[in-house]
């Protein structure tokens, strides 16, 4: 086994008069790829400088090897003194053509003014300097927020050629599953270990949650109160997800009735079916500023019960789409019709109505009860419902953790009466908990949403259609989920001279050399389709057993030979289960092309 770089033993932290944990102790080794998760508040952020050396605790010891070099990238570092983004990159020490190499890769604009970049920019700098810098543990904290997804498939790919070890806390569960090995999860100030990747944390964390509720049951104590945990935790979270994943498919099927057609291009324009609702009718609309067209003869159909994800590069127009359809702003051509019963609500990234305010007061303004979806409910029910402590009712909101306040604000606004959601980045700075709240949320609000995200398992959570604008005025609107939309991309060398939306789309899942799968299943196909489930779910049993008999420390103390035999047997069942899950996938791709 590799040896330890960093080890922490018995670590103290105080807050106030209180500790944010006690007795916490850690090692990484030099090939460790970690997960690091937690609720929002739980000190991850706190974990990692204590990690890196730059905070000091009360209590424990923190050792490292030596000559070891640390690399942390935080949420917002500080670039006020630095008049520029290459400035800011160059201040870590690298040699400047590690700088300007990884700068043009990821398209950092080394001469942009650190005081006016976007959160976009910032971001890049700041993963340029920790990049080039060349660490031995590479610290990164939520290193996906106000990345587009094509920056975010680059930081994938230079981190998984990497050889440095890697903690990383991020609520992009795509990039957590793709790339780490290891999960730590800090939970009531307890540090958790399982040898696990990303993948495997909802049955490793569901068995740990089971295991403490049958220790409450036996020994009375205390953690009967924290009942609510484990309703919101994991276990309820599988449950949940298995039926809204199921109303999701409903969804994306009624939509695509309505939408039958030849082209991409023409799902957005078809007549409209006596039975829908539309909201927005958008009719060859282009618009454009300072000579650059953003938007250019783009039609687009909004209806009742859509969810819709909107995405593109960062500049592509995502912004000024939700604008033109909001009424906000006027294009250039083309006609935008809405029905008169619009009622939008707003949730954006900024966290503007926090400001000078109290908790009390953003959700309830100032009193008692609040009105959610025709009905009084009282502020502490609402705010347990959000996953917070009902004592932080008069805290100011400033106060509490970006993802805290994300949260608040997601509480709010989803109180607000609306038959139009529209969601600005929702995902940036929150828990895994919290994202699995808002996605049963979206999946029970009976309006339309426009999602504007670059979250990829998120999208494919909840979306029903995607609009994908290249940033040159095309936009590709395609019905399904994220993946259906990437799967059916042709390669980048083919790309050239194809209009969006000019070409017949694969079915969802598919490729053009696996088209032939949407013709007519035979019995066995169908069988087995309906077979694969209760496999997965045997594979999923088989796996989370043997991980928690390697997340025991003492197996390979008292007998390596048995923890090598029980590691192989993991490896085979991992293996075996991705082949099944392929197989589901091509299966179900080819029911729903019969189907269609």
């Amino acid at each position: 086994m590799p040896d330890p770089i960093l080890t922490l033993e018995a670590v103290g932290l105080k807050t106030g008069r209180d500790f944010l944990f006690r007795q916490l102790s850690l090692t990484v080794d030099a090939r460790d790829r970690v997960a690091l998760i937690g609720r929002n508040g739980a000190g991850k952020s706190t974990l990692m400088k204590i990690i890196d050396g730059s905070l000091a605790f009360d209590e424990g010891r923190r050792a490292s090897a030596s000559g070891l070099r640390i690399g942390r990238l935080e949420q917002d570092p500080p670039m006020a003194q630095f008049a520029t983004l290459g400035d800011y990159a160059m201040a870590g020490g690298a040699q400047p053509y590690e700088v300007a190499a990884l700068a043009d890769q990821l398209g950092m604009d080394v001469d942009r003014p650190a005081a006016t970049a976007s959160g976009g920019e910032r971001r890049r700098a700041a993963l340029v300097r920790v990049l080039a810098d060349a660490p031995d543990l590479l610290l990164l904290d939520e290193p996906t927020n106000h990345l587009d997804i094509a920056a975010i498939t680059w930081l994938e790919n230079w981190l998984d050629r990497s050889r440095c070890a890697l903690v990383v806390i991020s609520h992009d569960r795509a990039f957590l599953t793709r790339l780490t090995k290891n999960c730590l999860w800090l939970d009531r100030g307890m540090l958790r270990r399982a040898e696990v990747g990303f993948g495997g944390f909802d049955t490793w964390a569901e068995n740990v949650a089971a295991e403490e509720e049958r220790t409450a049951q036996r020994l009375d104590t205390k953690l009967r109160a924290e009942e609510h945990w484990l309703q919101r935790g994991v276990t309820a979270r599988r449950k949940r997800n298995m039926g809204r994943l199921s109303k999701l498919m409903d969804l994306r099927e009624s939509r695509r009735s309505l939408d039958r057609g030849p082209t991409t291009a023409r799902i957005a324009t078809q007549s409209e079916d006596p039975g829908s609702k539309i909201l927005i009718d958008a009719k060859h609309v282009s618009v454009g500023f300072g000579g650059r067209m953003l938007l250019n003869d783009l039609s687009l159909r909004v209806r009742k019960g859509d969810r819709i994800g909107i995405v593109g590069p960062n500049g592509a127009g995502k912004s000024t789409l939700i604008k033109l359809l909001l009424g906000q702003i006027e294009p250039n051509a083309g006609k935008i019709t809405r029905t008169a019963t619009l009622l939008p609500t707003i949730i954006d990234q900024h966290r503007m109505r926090l400001t000078g305010r109290t908790v009390r007061e953003v959700l309830a303004d100032g009193g008692e009860w609040l009105e959610v979806n025709g009905s009084k409910k009282h502020v502490v029910g609402y705010l347990k419902d959000y996953l917070f402590e009902p004592g932080i009712l008069d805290a100011p909101a400033a106060s509490l953790s970006g993802g805290e306040q994300s949260r608040l604000l997601l509480a709010r606004e989803f109180a607000t009466p609306s038959n139009l959601m529209v969601l600005d980045e929702p995902t940036n700075d929150l828990d895994m908990e919290t994202l699995d709240l808002i996605e049963e949320v979206i999946g029970d609000y009976d309006g339309t949403v426009l999602l504007v995200s670059h979250d990829r398992a998120f999208l494919d959570r909840v979306v029903t259609m995607i609009v994908a604008l290249d940033g040159h005025g095309n936009a590709d609107i395609s019905i399904g989920s994220w993946s259906d939309w990437a799967a059916r991309q042709v390669p980048a060398g083919k790309a050239k001279g194809r209009s969006a939306g000019s070409t017949t789309p694969q079915a969802p899942g598919t490729t053009g050399n696996t088209a032939k799968k949407s013709g007519k299943m035979s019995f066995k196909d169908v069988r087995e389709l309906g077979e694969l489930p209760a496999r997965l779910e045997k594979y999923a049993v088989d796996i989370s057993a043997r991980e928690a008999r390697l997340a025991d420390p003492e197996l390979y103390a008292k007998n390596p030979v048995r923890f090598a035999a029980i590691s192989a047997d993991l490896d085979a069942l991992r293996s075996e289960l991705e082949t099944a899950e392929t197989r589901w996938l091509e299966l179900a791709a080819m029911a729903e092309g019969a189907a269609g």
